[in-house]
């Protein structure tokens, strides 16, 4: 038995060196994630089952108690049992693209076996796609893992050759002559079966462990270089900062040299070859050219591709990685090694997946300094909507109070000079405390109140415990100036303004009400959501505020509109507070 045994390892050998060789083609690992259509299952099917044909062939001949081993075995007689190994490929099949891809290569083997003919022909060619969808469905019931745990796989692997011993007793005709083969081939089938199932699955878990080990390896090291080159992408451009990044590169990657070039001209070089592969000179390489006009990596294998002039230069190989921003190419970051065997597919996506997170890096510092320059436009925009009426009317204020009152005409000549320098810094500071936006709305009421005096009356209840908390510039007088301008101009009664500057619990409410003509109710829903057109009156003011609360403080954060129902309307938002426990002091949550 023992003689046996050794002798079916040394038969099967072959085919788990062929079935581990199969295992690294492209395609197979849709196989291990279980991830198929049926055209892939019925391809992998073919694979297997040819692969099977082929363990059938080197398997051997019972003829009653004599093995006949040959090379290759094609002529089975009726008298004789061919004993052959497309089974083991059948249930490696089974086990790892699971009971259909078991079935499909079972069936290809069982009917090729059954044209061989043979003693024990009809168990060969029922066992084969039993034997794939027994192992395909135990190996997906017992194991949720990628491939099978080799122990499990052990397990498994016995019941087939158990089952097809049973089908030789039943099927051959001869019944004491399939008593003899399963004496003699019974137990050494079930062993070598087993084994050789176990032995495939601890191949490729071994390949597959030691494969994302290395790609896990080099993830981290693409992300340790992410990390690292955050602060020298966010100050400046790429090319101010090429010095430093190819610096960073050339320290943490194994290549002979890191040049990065813009759309023109090398802008830093470092590594070997520094002699003769200057700074400023303009991009040469076709490759260079091809990699900035269509943004895709290019990769040179051959020296001659490099078209450095120089012989002994020993750059030999480069990858050339395209470097975006905000979708468009900016530049390039070649890899340059010395022998062709270094550049392997993981250097190539090791370098692919630096572009990309160079890429994004710059275009979201971009989009970043984008978004700053917008809010200074913004604020540039609120500078500008300081209506021109207001500033004559204040001048034309000031010349009549100095025929008059010298007192008066000086307090609010002071008052407006304090109205606009706060207008002026509004661009300065996104967040001021609470009591800085309350003294511009008082500058602004005093020349308001001082046309005004007896049509004009301004209420206010303004919590002084709150007067730290940070709130984003211009969103009160804005307020205020638009119920002033708007919600009062056409009643004929005394106008009156109220500013609530309240806490409510966690929370600062501000609001402003007027006793004017309310907001129109086809437009209440829209109001600081849009900017409306002039007939609507100045809907822009309140827009800008609502958008600079929701900028700053965030989308919970918005203006809310409604009409009170004795007349007029209200404006109100809420400031959350945060607790600062070291000073004791309340500041709000930005």
């Amino acid at each position: 038995m023992i003689d046996v045994m050794i002798l079916l390892f040394e038969r099967i050998g072959l085919l788990l060196l062929v079935a581990f060789m199969l295992t690294q083609i492209p395609g197979f690992r849709s196989l291990l994630d279980r991830d198929m259509a049926w055209d892939t299952v019925f391809y992998h099917a073919i694979v297997f089952g040819v692969m099977g044909i082929l363990g059938t062939h080197t398997g051997v001949i019972m003829d009653h108690e004599t093995f006949m081993i040959e090379s290759w075995l094609l002529n089975v007689g009726d008298h004789q049992v061919l004993i052959g190994f497309g089974m083991v490929v059948v249930m490696i099949a089974g086990l790892l693209g699971g009971p259909y891809v078991g079935l499909g290569s079972g069936l290809i083997v069982g009917i090729y076996m059954a044209f061989i003919g043979g003693g024990a022909w009809m168990a060969n060619s029922l066992m084969n796609p039993l034997a794939g969808l027994i192992t395909g469905w135990t190996g997906q019931f017992f194991s949720d893992e990628r491939v099978i745990a080799p122990n499990k796989a052990l397990f498994i692997g016995m019941f087939p050759p158990v089952l097809y011993m049973g089908m030789i007793l039943i099927f051959i005709p001869n019944q004491q002559t399939g008593i003899e083969i399963v004496n003699q081939i019974g137990i050494p089938l079930v062993i070598t079966n087993a084994i050789a199932l176990a032995i495939i699955t601890m191949m490729i878990r071994s390949a597959l462990k030691e494969s994302e080990r290395e790609a896990a390896i080099e993830t981290n090291r693409a992300l340790s270089i992410a990390e690292k080159a955050l602060p020298i992408l966010k100050d400046a451009s790429l090319a101010k900062n090429a010095e430093a990044l190819a610096e960073l590169l050339y320290d943490e990657l194994d290549v002979a040299a890191i040049a990065i070039a813009d759309q023109k001209d090398v802008v830093s070089f470092v590594g070997q070859g520094e002699d003769h592969h200057q700074v400023g000179e303009s991009i040469k390489m076709r490759l260079s050219q091809v990699a900035l006009e269509t943004g895709e990596l290019q990769v040179a294998y051959d020296k001659s591709e490099l078209q450095c002039p120089y012989e002994s230069c020993p750059l030999q190989t480069a990858i050339m990685v395209p470097v975006y921003r905000s979708r468009e190419v900016i530049g390039l970051i070649n890899l340059y090694y010395r022998h062709s065997q270094q550049i392997r597919a993981v250097e190539v996506e090791l370098a692919r997946g630096l572009g990309t997170i160079i890429s994004n890096q710059l275009s979201g510092f971009e989009a970043e300094r984008m978004k700053e320059l917008l809010k200074e436009a913004e604020m540039r925009n609120l500078q500008a909507q300081i209506h021109p009426h207001f500033l004559f009317n204040t001048f034309n204020l000031i010349h009549s109070l100095m025929r008059v009152n010298h007192e008066q005409a000086r307090r609010i000549l002071i008052r407006f000079s304090q109205y606009m320098r706060a207008n002026l810094n509004i661009a300065s500071k996104s967040l001021i405390p609470l009591r800085d936006e309350i003294e511009h709305v008082n500058a602004y009421l005093d020349i308001v109140t001082a046309r005004f005096q007896d049509q004009l009356e301004v209420k206010k209840e303004i919590d002084q415990d709150v007067l730290d908390v940070l709130i984003p510039s211009a969103t009160l007088q804005p307020l205020v100036e638009n119920s002033i301008q708007h919600g009062l101009k056409k009643i004929q009664s005394k106008g009156i303004v109220k500013i609530n500057v309240v806490r409510i619990q966690d929370s600062v409410s501000i609001e402003v009400k007027d006793n004017g003509i309310g907001f129109p109710e086809e437009l209440l829903l829209s109001i600081g959501k849009q900017p409306f057109t002039d007939r609507h009156g100045n809907g822009t003011a309140l827009y800008n505020v609502n958008e600079r609360l929701k900028g700053i403080l965030g989308e919970d954060v918005q203006l809310k509109c409604r009409n009170l129902d004795g007349g007029g309307s209200s404006v109100s938002f809420l400031i959350p507070i945060q607790y600062d426990t070291n000073e004791g002091l309340e500041r709000s949550s930005i």
